[in-house]
């Protein structure tokens, strides 16, 4: 039951976090960042926040260092919306994880049009 729980908290820290990040007002958080995913420990005192941007792992990397500054307001906020004993403390980690996705859509657009031309 406590598998269950873990995963319960991690999918509302996750969606509480896709709101608050388009309250950030640092510049170097980018608007187009997309949270891939979040590892909560089990004691739920460190939370793992994978963070991806549409424009590249640079952007991302220039994101997290954004993040880092304002983990007090994003902890704060999430405690205050979750009602949680103990705020997990939020280590932000980028990730370029869309932008390999969309190198490989590219792949199989060039293989499908490859195949439609033969």
């Amino acid at each position: 039951m406590a598998g269950y729980r873990i995963d319960r908290i991690t999918e509302d820290i996750k969606r509480e976090l896709n709101v608050i990040l388009r309250e950030v007002k640092d510049p170097r958080v980018s608007g187009m960042l997309s949270i891939v995913k979040v590892e909560v420990s089990n004691d739920l005192s460190y939370a793992k926040v994978y963070i991806s941007a549409i424009e590249g792992i640079e952007v991302a990397q220039q994101s997290v260092k954004g993040l880092k500054a304002a983990s007090g307001f994003i902890r704060g906020r999430l405690g205050s919306s979750l009602h949680l004993r103990k705020t997990p403390e939020l280590k932000f980690i980028a990730d370029d994880s869309i932008e390999k996705g969309m190198e490989l859509f590219d792949k199989l657009k060039n293989i499908e049009k490859a195949e439609n031309e033969d």
